[in-house]
C-alpha cells in the first residue's frame, strides 16, 4: 500500500507540473498582424518621432505620436470597462545632459496600468519605444520613420494590451511607451525613478525593440528565432553579496536571468515552433536598450528582439547607394513575425500576473551530506511550489519537483556541491512565479 501511495503521489506531481492553461492558447491566437501592421503604419506616418521633433502639430512629430498612442490606450480601456489607468509619466531633460539633447525636453511616457485583483502593487511591464532617429542622433527635422525601431514594439505593446484587457489578473501589468531611448535612455530612467518614488513592486520588465526584422545582414532568413538579452546578476548587489557568490555560486543566477529563463521555458512550453535564444549579456556588444534603467535600479529587466538584425536599417537616412537600400521603413517588417513576438510577450506577461508572488526567503542546506536541502517563506494562494535544479553549466532550470502542503524538502540523493536550485510559487491555475535562487544558507 506504502508503495501504491508513493507512486500515486509521483503520478498526480508529474500531471501538475505538466499542467498548462488553456487560456494561454487563446491568448496567442488572439494576437492580430493586421492590427499591428495598421499601428506600425500609422506611427510611421507621423513622419518623425525624434525625442527633441515637433510637439504642437497634430500630424508630425513625437507630440502628435504619443498623442495618438494614449488615445489608443483609452480606447482599449473604454472598450474594457475603463480597466486601465492611462496617463503621461514625464521628466523634464535639460539642454547638455548629453551631447544628444540639445535643448530643453520634456521626456513624455505613455502609461497604461491594468490593476491586479490581488497584488495590485505588483507590476509586470511590457514597453515599446515611441522614438525614433536617423543617422544623425540630432536631426530632429528629417523623416525618420523607424517602423522596425521601434514602432514594431510599440505596436507590440499596445496590441498585448487590447488582448490580455480582456482578462482579468491576480497581479497589475503596466503597456508603456518609453521616449527619450536614442537620445540617452531617459524614458526608462524616469519611469524607473517614478516606480521607486511610488514604492512599486516591479516584478520585471520585458523591453521590445525591433521585433518586426526576419533578414538579417548576414543573410540569415528565419521568422522563429529571437533573443532574450539579460545581465547576470544586478549592479546593485552589495560587496557581500559578490563575495558570497565565489563560495555558493550564482554568478549567472540574478533576477533578470531568472525572468529570461522563465519566458525562454514559457515559449518552449506553449510556442514550440519558436526558437527563444538565451543571449548572456545585458544587450547587444556595447549597446544599450531601454530594460538597462531598470536594472540599474535593482528591476529584473530583458530585452526581447529579433535575432537577426539588418543595420544598413537601423539609425540610417533614408537613401540608396551601391544597389543597398537604407532607411527603416515600413516595407522591411514582417508582420507576421512581430505578432509572433507580441504572442511571446502576452503570454508571459499573462503567466506571471496570474502567478502567485515568488517565495522571497529561499535557503538551501546539504554542504558535505548526500542529499540537497531547501526552504522557503510559505506563500498565501499558492497551491505549491516547483523546486528545480540543474548542472552548473546548463543555461535552463531542467529537473523539477513538485510538492505540496510544506515549505521544505530534501532532494535525496542530489548533490549541493553538482548542481544550482531554485524554487517557485505555483498557483491553482497551474501558473508560477519567476524561479528564486537561493539566498540564505541552511547551516548544519
Amino acid at each position: 500500500m506504502k508503495k501504491f501511495l508513493f507512486l500515486l503521489t509521483l503520478t498526480t506531481c508529474s500531471i501538475l507540473a505538466a499542467q498548462t492553461d488553456s487560456r494561454i492558447y487563446d491568448i496567442i491566437n488572439n494576437v492580430s498582424a493586421e492590427r499591428i501592421k495598421t499601428d506600425v503604419t500609422k506611427l510611421v506616418g507621423f513622419g518623425t518621432r525624434h525625442t527633441l521633433s515637433d510637439t504642437v502639430s497634430k500630424t508630425r512629430g513625437i507630440g502628435a505620436a504619443r498623442r495618438w498612442i494614449k488615445s489608443e490606450f483609452e480606447t482599449i480601456s473604454s472598450d474594457c470597462d475603463n480597466c486601465l489607468e492611462v496617463f503621461y509619466q514625464k521628466n523634464l531633460v535639460k539642454k547638455g545632459e548629453n551631447n544628444r539633447i540639445t535643448k530643453d525636453v520634456w521626456v513624455n511616457n505613455v502609461v497604461a496600468i491594468q490593476k491586479g485583483t490581488k497584488y495590485p502593487n505588483r507590476y509586470i511591464i511590457m514597453s515599446g519605444d515611441i522614438d525614433s532617429r536617423v543617422s544623425d542622433a540630432n536631426n530632429f527635422e528629417s523623416d525618420s520613420p523607424g517602423a522596425n525601431d521601434n514602432a514594431s514594439g510599440m505596436a507590440g505593446t499596445i496590441e498585448a494590451s487590447r488582448v490580455l484587457s480582456k482578462y482579468k489578473f491576480e497581479n497589475s501589468i503596466i503597456y508603456v511607451g518609453l521616449s527619450g531611448e536614442e537620445q540617452g535612455l531617459f524614458g526608462g530612467k524616469g519611469l524607473a525613478a517614478y516606480a521607486k518614488e511610488k514604492g512599486w513592486e516591479i516584478i520585471g520588465i520585458f523591453n521590445n525593440d525591433m521585433i518586426g526584422n526576419i533578414k538579417g545582414v548576414d543573410g540569415i532568413i528565419s521568422n522563429t528565432d529571437f533573443r532574450i538579452f539579460s545581465e547576470p546578476t544586478p549592479p546593485t548587489e552589495t560587496e557581500q553579496q559578490r563575495t558570497l557568490r565565489r563560495f555558493y555560486g550564482g554568478e549567472v543566477d540574478g533576477i533578470s536571468r531568472q525572468l529570461a529563463r522563465y519566458v525562454h521555458a514559457n515559449v518552449k512550453t506553449y510556442m514550440p515552433e519558436m526558437n527563444p535564444m538565451l543571449i548572456y549579456r545585458l544587450d547587444r556588444f556595447g549597446r544599450g536598450g531601454h530594460h538597462r534603467p531598470f536594472n540599474d535600479a535593482g528591476f529584473a529587466g530583458i530585452r526581447i528582439m529579433e535575432a537577426h538584425e539588418n543595420y544598413t536599417q537601423q539609425h540610417q537616412d533614408i537613401r540608396t547607394e551601391n544597389g543597398i537600400e537604407y532607411g527603416d521603413v515600413l516595407k522591411h517588417v514582417n508582420f507576421e513575425y512581430a505578432a509572433k513576438l507580441t504572442a511571446v510577450n502576452a503570454i508571459n506577461l499573462a503567466s506571471i500576473a496570474w502567478a502567485p508572488p515568488a517565495p522571497k526567503k529561499v535557503a538551501i542546506g546539504g554542504i558535505v551530506e548526500a542529499s540537497a536541502k531547501l526552504e522557503w517563506n510559505k506563500i498565501v494562494g499558492a497551491k505549491g511550489y516547483k523546486i528545480y535544479w540543474r548542472d552548473t553549466t546548463s543555461p535552463t532550470w531542467d529537473h523539477s519537483r513538485y510538492v505540496e502542503n510544506t515549505t521544505s524538502f530534501t532532494l535525496e540523493g542530489v548533490v549541493i556541491d553538482n548542481f544550482f536550485f531554485g524554487v517557485a510559487a505555483v498557483g491553482e491555475n497551474g501558473n508560477e512565479s519567476v524561479v528564486v535562487f537561493p539566498n540564505e544558507i541552511i547551516k548544519n
